[in-house]
């Protein structure tokens, strides 16, 4: 038998399709993220498991599904789309691998190296990220997203806060705040992304029977009592509970408000479009969450765990589904297992929350259902898009 040998194709990108663009190692990074650390964290708060690491593994938990998880998701959707918005190339080839290797340097030293090595990995990868979005958009005048690159450098600040306080060095903020720091910049975060791509992706489903005119002021009046309502939520002290408690009601209106002109209900059809709309309702009920927590009338856990699986984990699966699959030359018709992962991961944000509120002899079973729900969603993810993002474009385009 002959071995085939094929001719190289002049138009086929050169280098690993894996680093082409900043999605597709990060969003790998990311979803073996979510499916690896849950499990882990629940098997060492029930069993319990040995615990080598220096830092508490509640700390540990809350960091790596902000930092490890969505933080990957943030630098491979930023590192893509910044490239869509300025028309420059962005990281690629062995640069990409690099930052790729960092982000999983900063997940394996804290149980390898000492807690100042590991903390120093793992604080590099953001300030990177933002300087390199930083140069892109101001070369261009695109200035419009530079906000995003601002809020990627408050998360590095937060994480330096995180960091310091656990050692000790620094007790500007408790271990417990600077993590709520770093959500409350995620949701914000997605407030801004959404407030973009939800309604014209909305637009486009529609095929011209609908049209939503931006109404600025409210975007601006939402983020902004949002990103008061957050901020007072993690530094305000308890005398100001009624007030933060106000501020964030105010923001969960202003959500539900501008989720209502975006006409969620045309999109049922597309499910690559209402993962995003159903994700997008957990910010609403998430800061209304926490709002009635600072009245004492709900746990806090309740509110951050709504933010946290609902709205980020749903507004990544969508976002990581929708964009790998345009990013791969690949329609956005998604499968019944695509949407499966979307269903289990409002499932895992449902049962977690409840199980916040349940009563003890059922909190076990919820914790346990929410945790496997979240780790099948991302084992599906990655057992459909691995072998999309380590391959070249089905159209042998570069990216």
């Amino acid at each position: 038998m002959l071995l085939q040998i094929e001719e190289p194709n002049p138009d086929t990108p050169p280098g690993l399709p894996l680093l082409r663009i900043g999605l597709r190692p990060f969003y790998l990074l990311s979803a073996l993220a979510a499916a690896i650390t849950v499990p882990i964290w629940i098997a060492v708060l029930l069993v319990p498991l040995p615990w080598p690491a220096a830092m508490a593994p509640v700390y540990w938990h809350a960091h790596e599904m902000i930092y490890g998880f969505a933080g990957a998701t943030v630098v491979g959707f930023l590192l893509s789309a910044s490239r869509a918005w300025t028309g420059l190339g962005t990281t690629r080839a062995g640069a990409l691998g690099t930052l790729a290797l960092l982000w999983l340097a900063g997940r394996v030293a804290l149980f390898i190296a000492p807690y100042p090595v590991y903390a120093a990995l793992d604080l590099a990868l953001l300030p990177i990220v933002a300087a390199v979005l930083i140069r892109l958009l101001l070369s261009t005048g695109m200035r419009r997203n530079l906000p995003l690159a601002v809020i990627v450098l408050a998360l590095a600040l937060m994480n330096l806060v995180f960091h310091l306080a656990v050692l000790q060095w620094l007790v500007l903020l408790p271990p417990p705040s600077a993590l709520h720091g770093a959500l409350g910049l995620l949701v914000l975060m997605q407030g801004v992304m959404a407030g973009r791509v939800i309604p014209g992706f909305t637009i486009s489903a529609a095929r011209g029977t609908l049209r939503i005119a931006p109404l600025p002021w409210l975007d601006k009046a939402c983020l902004g009592a949002t990103a008061a309502g957050l901020a007072a939520w993690v530094a305000a002290p308890p005398a100001w509970s009624a007030w933060t408690a106000a501020v964030l009601l105010l923001a969960a209106l202003g959500h539900a408000l501008r989720q209502w002109r975006w006409r969620s209900r045309v999109v049922w059809q597309r499910p690559v479009l209402w993962i995003l709309h159903a994700a997008y309702l957990w910010i609403t009920l998430g800061l209304a969450l926490l709002a009635l927590a600072h009245l004492g009338w709900m746990p806090l856990s309740a509110g951050i765990h709504a933010l946290g699986v609902g709205a980020t984990g749903g507004l990544i699966i969508g976002m990581m589904t929708r964009t790998a699959r345009g990013h791969t030359g690949r329609g956005l018709h998604t499968g019944a297992w695509e949407i499966a992962a979307y269903g289990l991961v409002l499932l895992a944000a449902a049962l977690r929350v409840a199980q916040t509120l349940a009563p003890a002899q059922a909190t076990t079973a919820l914790l346990v259902s929410a945790a496997a729900a979240w780790s099948a969603a991302f084992a599906i993810y990655l057992w459909i898009y691995t072998p999309w993002l380590v391959h070249t474009r089905t159209d042998g385009r570069d990216g």
